[in-house]
């Protein structure tokens, strides 16, 4: 990931979720934030911990970014995505509102 610059609070939360940090997780996004995987949404932090905790985090999930993109507060990561759950090239399309992620899109990379 050296050669990549990748903005926070991105980068930090793809340390977090590297480390399976469930509360650090919850924590990166707005009170109302959104996961948007593959077009099933989950608002807000409940919604979002019930999620992960099956699918993201749960299944001990590891980002290996490829490629990053940003446009404002649009930063978008391609990587290789691989867990207990899914595994391979995924997109991940970041919203980010002051220093949390108010959305989070995860898609075919």
């Amino acid at each position: 990931m050296s050669d990549l610059q990748i903005p926070e609070p991105v980068a930090g939360f793809i340390d977090t979720v590297n480390a399976h940090d469930g509360q650090g997780f919850l924590d990166a996004f707005t009170t109302d934030g959104v996961v948007d995987d593959w077009g099933r949404e989950f608002t807000g932090h409940e919604a979002i911990k019930a999620w992960s905790d099956k699918e993201f985090i749960g299944a001990t999930g590891i980002l290996t970014p490829e490629e990053v993109t940003v446009d404002g507060n649009n930063v978008t990561v391609i990587g290789d995505w691989r867990s207990t759950h899914a595994n391979g090239r995924s997109s991940f399309a970041f919203i980010i509102d002051g220093d949390k992620l108010s959305k989070m899109t995860i898609r075919e990379g």
